[in-house]
């Protein structure tokens, strides 16, 4: 698991974060997977870029889960960057042997309708080039209901993990 705060179990016990219910699902399902969660709270796309190798080397995974670019998207950084970094990684973690998802992320409104619409648009635009399996969006049925976020509005609550998890398991499942 290659992300960011949303990820890394920001705000909450990590072991309650949508990826330590991952490797419990895995678990109870018998299926023959360790989860190694090498997100980070306030990564881009940039950064995950330069630490991916590392990373690959030193797991050798099956399976690469990126949900990376919220925080590309957050920033205003240019999306045609952002989704340069995500086909590098996704090309990376191919060579190093592994199968990719790549989770979509979504940016508020405010950052204006152009923007907002591209950034969106481009995780599938993505996954479709380079034949990648896509979760379209880690978010969804959560995103418009505050009340399953944390006080700062971006990380979702311990409450909303089960979610997410839903959300990357409809894609994930078909690659293990």
């Amino acid at each position: 698991m290659f992300g960011d705060s949303l990820s890394a179990a920001y705000g909450i016990a990590a072991k309650r974060g949508w990826v330590a219910l991952l490797a419990e699902r895995l678990q109870r399902e018998r299926l023959d997977y360790s989860v190694v969660n090498a997100s980070i709270s306030g990564e881009t796309t940039a950064g995950g870029v330069s630490r991916l190798p590392r990373a690959l080397a030193q797991h050798k995974p099956a399976v690469v889960i990126l949900e990376l670019g919220a925080n590309d998207g957050l920033r205003g950084l240019p999306v045609a960057e952002m989704k340069k970094n995500l086909a590098a990684m996704i090309g990376m973690s191919r060579k190093a042997g592994a199968k990719v998802l790549l989770v979509g992320m979504r940016v508020p409104p405010n950052y204006g309708p152009e923007y907002t619409r591209e950034f969106a648009a481009s995780f599938a635009e993505l996954a479709r080039a380079r034949k990648t399996a896509l979760a379209p969006f880690l978010l969804e049925g959560l995103a418009e209901d505050l009340r399953q976020f944390q006080p700062d509005r971006i990380h979702p609550t311990e409450g909303a993990q089960p979610l997410l998890l839903e959300n990357v398991w409809k894609a994930l499942k078909p690659l293990l």
